[in-house]
């Protein structure tokens, strides 16, 4: 294996977890905007809705990017944007220029998010085995840290915009070093006309990433709730369980790539999805707050791999990684934003216990799916014994 193959999977997975520090840090702040520019939780709702849809509109739009620039050229000037409009969160004075901030970082935050993975899909194409996942673990690396240096913030007594000024000016010049380890992958050429249409395989793998988004989508805003209102847990208590979620996400994914290899990705994905719904169950009827956190550990162990396999298939699917995957990845992200508002709802007309098993199905789902994921003859869309040899550009 080269010196600069190696570099190129580093610079990967680094820049996964510059995407995970930089999403988290505004991720991890919210609360301080409404403090910041006295504002209900439910505009902080909308500005969240804003990035979102900034991410969802950038990932569906990169199909025709992807396939002209590729990967490389995407991150060269959509990851210091990123950092960059981080910072313009953290300056809005007011609430309309912050949910214009957010929409402008989320459509940064969507073309740095499909091109890190059809940069990965590349790289993992010139290994000739598996790496997607470990490469997602640098994502939970980054949303970790991101966490941590936000409460040492807080500690420290910095303020919202000080605090994303640092994350973001130590970010540019970071993203400007990595962009010189990026592998030059395929590109079309093409320029207008018809977009290519993309294999049936790709929507599959789409749906697939759209489930598990959804039960990422669900930890990350009812869990709490869930924890201090049905379980009558302590807030202190209820904040753990997201935090513990992205530590069994993060175990779950160190070890993806070896399962991948042993079990073959659909097989994992299955098993993955049964899991998923499995462990979830053991949540939604868990008679206290300790079970419940405990059950969620193995809930961010089980979904962990399941969207970095589908990402990584859908990769491998067509020539050029960057179309497909922006596609899979709109789909994914169509379900981050769709959980939790299907679990509001269902939660207004039920409760919030009954409303949480839309994972336990989404699991099943997932499984199920898989299934028709064998007999669309996906062969070809496994990794290759052999490495491809593709240039390196500085």
């Amino acid at each position: 294996m080269t010196r600069a193959l190696r570099t190129a999977r580093w610079g990967a997975i680094l820049t996964f977890v510059l995407g995970g520090l930089l999403c988290g840090t505004f991720t991890v702040r919210i609360p301080a905007l409404t403090d910041k520019l006295g504002i209900p939780e439910s505009s902080v709702g909308l500005a969240l809705l804003a990035w979102g849809l900034g991410a969802l509109l950038s990932m569906q739009s990169m199909r025709g990017i992807m396939a002209r620039a590729g990967s490389k050229g995407v991150l060269r000037v959509a990851a210091p944007l990123c950092a960059a409009t981080l910072l313009l969160v953290g300056l809005a004075p007011s609430f309309p220029l912050l949910v214009g901030a957010a929409l402008v970082f989320g459509m940064t935050f969507g073309a740095v998010d499909v091109a890190m993975n059809a940069q990965g899909s590349t790289v993992e194409r010139a290994y000739g085995r598996p790496l997607m996942s470990g490469m997602h673990a640098g994502w939970c690396v980054g949303a970790i840290s991101a966490g941590l240096i936000g409460t040492a913030a807080i500690a420290a007594g910095l303020s919202l915009t000080a605090h994303m000024a640092i994350v973001a000016v130590l970010s540019l010049p970071a993203s400007v070093v990595l962009s010189r380890t990026y592998l030059a992958d395929r590109v079309t050429g093409e320029a207008k006309g018809p977009r290519r249409r993309l294999p049936g395989v790709v929507y599959l793998l789409g749906a697939i990433t759209f489930g598990a988004f959804m039960v990422e989508g669900v930890v990350a805003d009812w869990n709490g709730l869930f924890l201090r209102d049905t379980l009558m847990a302590p807030e202190s208590l209820a904040a753990l369980g997201y935090p513990i979620f992205e530590a069994g996400m993060l175990l779950g994914r160190l070890s993806g790539d070896r399962l991948r290899t042993r079990f073959g990705a659909p097989g994992l994905m299955g098993f993955s999805g049964l899991a998923t719904a499995a462990t979830f169950a053991v949540v939604v009827v868990a008679p206290s707050a300790i079970v419940a956190l405990s059950a969620m550990l193995f809930v961010g162990i089980a979904v962990a791999t399941i969207s970095p396999l589908a990402l990584s298939l859908a990769g491998t699917a067509t020539d050029t990684p960057g179309p497909a995957i922006a596609q899979a990845g709109a789909m994914g992200y169509a379900g981050l934003l769709l959980g939790p508002v299907v679990v509001g709802f269902l939660s207004g007309a039920t409760s919030l216990r009954v409303a949480m098993v839309t994972a336990v199905v989404l699991g099943v789902l997932i499984a199920v799916a898989t299934r028709f994921l064998s007999r669309a003859r996906t062969a070809h869309a496994e990794i290759t014994v052999e490495p491809e040899r593709l240039p390196v550009a500085a």
